[in-house]
């Protein structure tokens, strides 16, 4: 069984998989066919900027960076 030490951790995780699964949402739904050029590689480059943030989001809930 995975223990989380504290609240916010299992919020980190939860949040950095909502981002990583909405961004990869975003790019599945191929916005540079619907919306044109520079809209829709914004919006793609959105996409990617959260699916980033989720992953970055989740190792630094993960990560024991505390004091010892």
């Amino acid at each position: 069984m995975i223990g989380f030490s504290d609240r916010l951790e299992l919020l980190g995780l939860l949040t950095g998989a909502f981002l990583v699964l909405a961004g990869l949402g975003t790019i599945a739904g191929t916005p540079w066919t619907t919306l044109g050029g520079a809209v829709g590689g914004m919006k793609a480059l959105g996409g990617l900027l959260a699916i980033g943030v989720g992953v970055g989001l989740g190792w630094l809930s993960r990560t024991d960076a505390g004091p010892a």
